[in-house]
């Protein structure tokens, strides 16, 4: 559920962040090129440029979950992180790792923008997290996304590998977030199509009846 008056505190970074902080999310299970972590991070120089105020908060883990590991004695978050770090504010990028759920929710209804990137595969339950809370979306217009995504009208899309346009879509819809409440509330209304009680089982059983 949306919440205006949420705060997070991220320990680690000594940082709290409230509803309406200029917060930029990236979650995945782990940080892996399967979902677009190498194009977020290859979003980011840019992305600072145009907002100088931003902060954006990465989750997920060290390891792959879906794609090709990463070379030997190394990991994916730290190629990508060090292909760019020269030209980042390190101060306002925080890698916070993998985060209880209570958490993951409060780091949601704070965001101003959460970002979702996939190859075409499954979708993470995430992303529909992010919808129910009425997160505003910037995503890969890519399977499975534009299953849920519809540009414009529930979230917004980009090209899966085109960094340049991630960073000015991040960077338009923060400097418009606050005209976008509708987008918001459409981003909420197809969480609920997914609800479990009264439209996904029921959808299942009447599947199996028929069959």
């Amino acid at each position: 559920m949306p919440e205006p008056q949420q705060s997070v505190k991220l320990a680690q970074a000594g940082i709290t962040f409230r509803a309406g902080d200029e917060v930029v999310t990236f979650v995945a299970r782990q940080l892996e090129p399967y979902r677009g972590y190498h194009t977020f991070m290859r979003a980011l120089p840019l992305l600072q440029r145009l907002r100088l105020q931003a902060h954006v908060v990465i989750v997920g883990g060290n390891s792959v979950a879906y794609g090709a590991a990463a070379p030997a004695g190394q990991s994916w978050r730290q190629i990508f992180l060090d292909e760019v770090r020269e030209r980042l504010d390190l101060q306002r990028v925080h890698f916070v790792g993998t985060l209880p759920h209570a958490v993951l929710t409060q780091l949601l209804q704070v965001s101003a923008v959460h970002t979702y990137l996939s190859y075409p595969f499954v979708l993470s339950w995430s992303m529909l997290e992010a919808l129910s809370i009425g997160c505003l979306i910037v995503g890969s217009r890519t399977a499975a996304v534009e299953e849920v995504i519809e540009d414009g009208r529930n979230g917004f899309l980009v090209d899966f590998f085109d960094a340049n346009a991630l960073a000015r879509r991040i960077a338009e819809v923060l400097d418009n977030r606050h005209a976008l409440t509708h987008v918001r509330h459409a981003a909420r209304q197809t969480a609920l199509e997914y609800d479990l009680s009264t439209r996904c089982l029921p959808g299942w059983v009447r599947f199996v009846e028929g069959a």
